[in-house]
Parts: structure tokens; C-alpha cells; sequence
């Protein structure tokens, strides 16, 4: 097979990131890894919407198949794809993701003032409305319909944060009263993962109740506007998880100096520069604490 960098970034996405998590995006990964005529068509795109979840999301959001038949039907309803992938963006909002987030939150002087960057609908700014369960521990937290279950390394103290205001900052903030933009999200999930489906659902239901506040726009022209608007009374966080792989290597650097600037405390949980593609890097104010799973599903502390 005469690799390309397409080729390459799928084979990497359904060896590595899918892999065990997803056998049907591992499997079409490697269908569309081999096959010269699909990577023309996705090559033809901007690079940034050439990406796995964003082509599988769009196929999915179209109630088109993810099984043998998505090469032959993705290529036959070509145009229709691309539409949806040329509107949209990946935003998966993960709340799960909270379950690696709360205990730093818990830890830091309370209240809280929250300010998550990449946003998307905004389900990682309520982890006070969610039940935590951690391996081996009793289950605490409010009564929701929400429960996120994560293996720790070590205890997880039963405390849980207060938070006294929160925001956000996105490029396209999804609006959770629009069943169309609820509908992508859903999309986005992989098809072997109805218990994250389910608890994407019912996140969904909770934030519809009592919708943040999420500014549009760019993190590097709206963070410190936002920063300044919170209560002086309340410990600011500023956080974010997997975002900065779609930020170029300069608005990260610029990023990272300007929350080393500003009188904040800042929760990174990203992809390292090196790392097996699955887990994401826990750091806070700029040093490492611990390895996170993708999904809120691992939590090791280093």
C-alpha cells in the first residue's frame, strides 16, 4: 500500500485510539486506509475536516451504515457528507470527563468559579450535578440520573466541589434546544458505547435545564475578558479537555502564557506530546498530576 498522510492518520486513528474501544471504526479505519479512490475524495477536503470522527460522526448524523457497506454508501451520498462535514466540527462533550476533573476541583479552595474553554454544549461545567463511582469506593454525590463510573489508583476523597458561577468560551457553542444540534452530539458517540449514549442523554437533560452561559469565540481573544468577569469571592478555574490538538503550536504557546499570566487556577487534561493515543495528561497549573482515560473511564495519579 503506497501510504499518505490520510492513510496514515486513519490507520493510526483505528490501531490506536479505536482500537478495543470500537471494532467497527478500527475495521473501517483500515477499509479506508487501503482504498486510493476514498482517500481522493478525503484528501480534496481541508485538512482539519479530513479527520476520522468527523467523517464518521457526518455518516452517522445522515443515518447512514458504519458496517461493510460504508465505503460504497458514504461514496454514493459523497455530497451530503461533505456538507455536513464542511458545517460541522467534532465537539464531543464528554461528561464522563468529569469524573477525572473532580477531585482537583474538590481540592482547591472553594467556591469555585468555573471557565471551560472548548466548551461545546457545556456538560463538563456541571460536575456538581452528576454521582461519581469510583472502583472499590462507595458511589457519592447528588441523586442524578448521571453516574460516572472511573478506575482510580487510590481513594478518591467523598467531597465534592461547590461551584458558585460558571461559563464557557466556544467557537460554534451547541445549543442543546435545538434537536439538531442534540442529534450531532449523539452522532459523534461510536456505535459500540450505549452506556456513554445513554449517559450523554441524560447530561443533556440536565444542562437543558439550566442552560451556562457560553460566549462564542476564539479562547485566546476571550478568555481574559471572561476571567475578569467572575466573582472575586470564588477560586477561578479555567479548564479544558482535548482542545488544544486543534489549536496551532503558536495559540497554545500563546495560551499557555497567557494562563500562567492571569490570577487563575488552570486544569489541562490533553494528549501529551508523546503518548500511546489513548489517554489524555492531567496537569494542573502546568504540572503533571496524573494520566487520565479519553473518556473519564482511568484516572491514574503520578
Amino acid at each position: 500500500m503506497s501510504e499518505s498522510t490520510t492513510a496514515e492518520r486513519y490507520l493510526r486513528f483505528g490501531r490506536i485510539a479505536a482500537q478495543g474501544s470500537s471494532p467497527t471504526y478500527t475495521a473501517r479505519c483500515e477499509e479506508i486506509a487501503k482504498n486510493p479512490d476514498f482517500l481522493a475524495l478525503l484528501d480534496a477536503l481541508p485538512e482539519p475536516k479530513r479527520q476520522p470522527n468527523l467523517l464518521f460522526g457526518a455518516v452517522r448524523f445522515l443515518d447512514g451504515p458504519v458496517d461493510e457497506s460504508f465505503l460504497s454508501w458514504t461514496t454514493a451520498h459523497w455530497a451530503g457528507v461533505t456538507a455536513v462535514m464542511l458545517a460541522r466540527s467534532t465537539q464531543t462533550n464528554e461528561a464522563g470527563r468529569c469524573a477525572t476533573l473532580m477531585p482537583l476541583l474538590a481540592r482547591l479552595p472553594q467556591p469555585l468559579a468555573l471557565i471551560e474553554v472548548g466548551a461545546s454544549a457545556g456538560l463538563c461545567l456541571f460536575p456538581d450535578k452528576y454521582r461519581y463511582a469510583y472502583d472499590g469506593q462507595p458511589s457519592f454525590g447528588p441523586d442524578s440520573p448521571v453516574v460516572l463510573p472511573c478506575r482510580a489508583n487510590a481513594v478518591i476523597p467523598r467531597q465534592m466541589p461547590q461551584i458558585a458561577w460558571r461559563a464557557g468560551i466556544d467557537l460554534n457553542p451547541v445549543d442543546l434546544a435545538d434537536p439538531e444540534q442534540r442529534r450531532w452530539l449523539e452522532a459523534l458517540v461510536w456505535p459500540e458505547q450505549g452506556d456513554r449514549l445513554a449517559r450523554l442523554r441524560a447530561a443533556m437533560e440536565i444542562v437543558r435545564a439550566d442552560p451556562p452561559r457560553i460566549v462564542r469565540g476564539d479562547l485566546n481573544d476571550t478568555v481574559e475578558d471572561l476571567v475578569a468577569q467572575a466573582p472575586e469571592d470564588a477560586t477561578t478555574v479555567v479548564f479544558h479537555s482535548a482542545v488544544l490538538a486543534y489549536l496551532t503550536a503558536a495559540d497554545r504557546r500563546r495560551f499557555a502564557g497567557t494562563m500562567r499570566r492571569l490570577p487563575v487556577r488552570w486544569i489541562s487534561n490533553e494528549a501529551p506530546a508523546v503518548a500511546d493515543g489513548k489517554r489524555l495528561e492531567l496537569l494542573l497549573d502546568g504540572e503533571p498530576v496524573a494520566r487520565t482515560g479519553s473518556h473519564g473511564e482511568l484516572l491514574e495519579w503520578i
